[in-house]
Parts: structure tokens; sequence; C-alpha cells
């Protein structure tokens, strides 16, 4: 049997999370720009359901990518507090790994609505 009273606790605290990332991660914030932008810009060009798709997708792999980042460097700023070689190569990395989702989300967008301006425009 589900127990639904432990299900809307866990749907809380992932809430809380999201919340918490948003108010202390500037380029999360930036992210959402980013998907408010994108989503109007689908709106208007009239994205089809599996560009829609393929929007969301990569809505999500940058956001993901960014609170799995969020949980990297505030882990190492737990266990290493002071300056710290191999933390910081490790931060790097991380945030390395949402700079590559990001330039995925832009090379999709790039081709999705480059796709749809140049159909509006020539097509």
């Amino acid at each position: 049997m589900i127990d639904l009273k432990k299900l809307f606790k866990s749907f809380g605290y992932a809430n809380k999370g999201m919340i918490i990332a948003f108010r202390e991660q500037q380029n999360l914030r930036i992210h959402g720009i980013a998907v408010i932008l994108v989503t109007t810009g689908g709106i208007l060009l009239g994205m089809s359901a599996v560009e829609w798709s393929i929007i969301f997708l990569t809505y999500g792999l940058v956001i993901v990518a960014e609170m799995f980042n969020t949980v990297i460097e505030n882990v190492i700023d737990l266990v290493s507090p002071n300056y710290n070689a191999l933390a910081g190569k490790i931060k790097d990395i991380a945030a390395g790994a949402v700079l590559v989702a990001a330039i995925i989300a832009t090379a999709v967008a790039v081709s999705l609505f480059g796709n749809k301006l140049f159909n509006q425009i020539f097509g």
C-alpha cells in the first residue's frame, strides 16, 4: 500500500529543495529566464508536439545539471571548507558539465527556432 502522507512529504521536501536552489543560485535563475524566453518564442512560432518534447528535455537537462552542480558544490564546501586543489577541480568539472548542457540546449534551440524562422520567412 502506498503511504500517501509519506509520499506528499517527499514531494514537499523536493519542492523545498527546488525553491532553495532557485533562491540561492544565480545561474539557475538565469536558466529560468531562458526557459521563459524560449517558451514564449515557442508559443509564438507554433512549435509542434515533438519540438516541445525536445525543448522540455533540454530544459530538464540544463536545470538538473545546474542543481547537481549546486549539490556537488555544497557537499565540497561542507567536507572541505578550506582551499583544496582537488575540491576546486571537482567544482570546475561539475560547472563544466553545466556548460556542456547549456551548449547542447543552445544548439537545440538554434536548430529548432532557426528552422521555424527560416520556414516562416522563406517558406
